[in-house]
């Protein structure tokens, strides 16, 4: 083989080797920041399992929000049309965050509990992101179909 020859496959070499760690480390980096949206009835059938962390989209239960006295730590249940799971958060909460507000909590499970490390809300009454509102009505549809199945069983 020619001189100039092995120097141009070295260099086409070296560069497709520096591309494909560069896609790969790119991919990496996506995997490690993406954050699943889960409501409260999936988080409880078991679909957020294999995430250690994610977000919880829901709306807090009224009546529901309990404050420690001497420190920021918040504890309050998220709901959806079938489930509730219950969050912990420590940290100073949105202005907006109240009974009955659209929510969307980043964190982990831990012992039953959601670990929340970030807490959103919604910015006006009729504000619902699109991820939670269509999680939300799936988890209703799914609700709809299992009611009409049992309705339909001879008792």
């Amino acid at each position: 083989m020619n001189p100039t020859r092995k120097r141009r496959l070295a260099i086409v070499i070296s560069v497709i080797a520096a591309a494909v760690v560069a896609i790969g480390l790119t991919v990496f980096a996506l995997q490690r920041n993406m954050s699943y949206l889960f409501t409260p009835s999936q988080v409880q059938e078991g679909q957020a399992t294999q995430y250690t962390s994610f977000r919880l989209g829901g709306m807090v239960k009224a009546g529901s929000i309990q404050r420690a006295t001497s420190s920021l730590r918040v504890s309050f249940i998220v709901i959806d049309a079938d489930g509730a799971m219950p969050v912990e958060y420590t940290g100073i909460l949105p202005d907006l965050f109240r009974d009955n507000q659209s929510v969307i909590a980043t964190g982990r499970m831990d012992s039953g509990r959601f670990i929340a490390s970030e807490v959103l809300a919604k910015h006006d009454e009729n504000y619902m992101p699109k991820e939670l509102k269509d999680a939300m009505a799936k988890a209703h549809q799914n609700k709809k179909i299992d009611d009409t199945a049992m309705k339909d069983t001879p008792k």
